[in-house]
């Protein structure tokens, strides 16, 4: 397990509004709920976690941007090129916005299949295929 990500954690600006948009993401990559209180939650796949926590109100001044210094993105491994695609149906029909849309699904490159899409506090995410 040496160098493999033990956890990432996100502050979030409205956590039920993240977890509406997470949670059904996360279920389909296989994660499962692991913790849960007033003011968070974690899923889990195995020995890595992601952890959700609502931003203090003193904090919220200052929007997320991923072009500033910190987090640009998050990518997660898919399981197919199909599930690729059933991510990016679901998404469009949740009218969460594909970024990159006039390049997709290879806005990454020739060789990379992946769809793009940002939560709700505009974290980019990317849900990548494996190479063939």
């Amino acid at each position: 397990m040496n160098g493999l990500i033990h956890h990432i954690e996100l502050y979030v600006s409205d956590l039920e509004r993240s977890m509406a948009f997470w949670q059904w993401l996360l279920e389909d990559l296989s994660y499962h709920i692991h913790q849960q209180w007033p003011e968070g939650i974690s899923f889990k796949l195995g020995p890595s976690y992601i952890v959700f926590v609502q931003t203090e109100d003193r904090f919220l001044d200052v929007p997320y941007h991923r072009r500033r210094t910190g987090l640009n993105h998050i990518a997660f491994h898919a399981s197919s090129k199909s599930h690729v695609d059933q991510m990016t149906g679901q998404l469009r029909a949740a009218n969460v916005p594909i970024l990159y849309e006039h390049l997709h699904p290879y806005a990454g490159g020739n060789e990379h299949y992946a769809v793009y899409f940002e939560d709700p506090d505009r974290i980019k995410v990317e849900l990548v295929a494996p190479s063939e």
